[in-house]
């Protein structure tokens, strides 16, 4: 089982970070067309499948997003409910900068 952040222990700090590299900011974008959740793998990022597992980790272990195992897969979706409420439009905000 992966290890997730609690809501309460999701920090700014933590979040901005991950958010600050293009990659997992067009990862980001990619979960928030997806509620549902996908398989990152499925994603064209022009990245090693190492550096890809890297930036989900980063993503996840910030509290951005959340990963469940599905068979073989691992799918990820965004933790929009959980960064909404701590940070307020903060999602809204980035992925408006991102069009």
């Amino acid at each position: 089982m992966l290890a997730h952040p609690e809501r309460e222990e999701i920090r700014i700090t933590s979040v901005l970070h991950a958010l600050a590299d293009p990659v997992r900011l067009r990862i980001v974008r990619a979960l928030a067309a997806h509620e549902e959740g996908i398989s990152c793998g499925v994603l064209d990022l022009g990245v090693t499948a190492s550096t890809l597992t890297h930036h989900v980790r980063t993503l996840r272990e910030a509290g951005v997003v959340r990963v469940r195992p599905q068979g073989t897969s691992r799918i990820s979706s965004l933790r929009r409910d959980d960064l909404d409420t701590l940070y307020p439009g903060l999602l809204d905000g980035v992925l408006a900068a991102q069009r």
